[in-house]
């Protein structure tokens, strides 16, 4: 799950919420739209291999 913070960058989260904080991951933050779905796709890709 990718969200725009204030600041103008994204910041993406995990998928499911963590069930110790109820919370979601932070998986990073980054400069631009692209840059967070390029991460999400190698995110995905490693999260099966």
């Amino acid at each position: 799950m990718i969200r725009k913070l204030s600041s103008g960058k994204y910041r993406l989260y995990s998928r499911k919420k963590d069930p110790r904080t109820g919370r979601r991951k932070n998986l990073g933050t980054f400069a631009s739209l692209t840059a967070a779905k390029a991460h999400e796709r190698a995110v995905q890709y490693f999260k099966r291999h």
